[in-house]
Parts: C-alpha cells; structure tokens; sequence
C-alpha cells in the first residue's frame, strides 16, 4: 500500500514536473521592412487572432501519459510486477489532469 502511494504520488509530481518545466518562446514577428512594401499597396484587413490553446503543458503531459500508458499496456514483461501498479498510477494522474482542466472553466 505504501509503494502504491508513493508510485501516485511520484508519477503525479512528474507529470506537473513536465507541466511547468515546458517553457515556450514567442516567435519574433517578421515584419517587411518598410523599403521593401510599396506604399501604394492596399493592406488587407488583419485577420482576428487565435486564442492560445488553454494550458498546452497540462494537455501535452495528458498524451505523454497516455503513450506512456499504451506503451506498458503493450509492454512484452511486467517490469518486475510494477506495471499493473503504474497503470493505475497513470490512471489517477490522468484524471487529476482533467479535473484541473474542468475546474479552470
């Protein structure tokens, strides 16, 4: 029972680990330089922006687990009795994951 708990516990701290370790960098605008666009050219209508994705990390650590998941699921030995232990754990992060995504709304 303790093993369990701390396996949960352990897989849960990794996966909000990936969550806040995945930093992304803005890409830098490129703008033509004025010289390079005649002044006569009509601009056309700037399109209205995209809202980011709503907590990218905690969405990409959900497909991380799940391939994770798959992957023990479909894994040839027991990894000396852990894997059924894992899933479960997996399982538990998993949910937690989306409660957090339904609470944000």
């Amino acid at each position: 029972m303790k093993l369990k708990i701390l396996s949960l516990s352990a897989l849960v701290i990794f996966a909000l680990a990936l969550c806040l370790s995945v930093t992304t960098t803005p890409a830098s605008p490129k703008t033509p330089s004025a010289a390079a666009v005649p002044a006569a050219t009509p601009q056309p209508a700037a399109a209205p922006a995209a809202l980011p994705e709503p907590h990218p990390e905690i969405r990409e650590a959900i497909g991380a687990l799940r391939n994770a998941k798959a992957h023990l699921e479909h894994a040839a030995h027991d990894f000396g009795g852990h894997r059924v232990d894992a899933i479960k754990a997996i399982d538990e992060s998993l949910r937690q994951l989306q409660d957090c995504l339904k609470f944000d709304k």
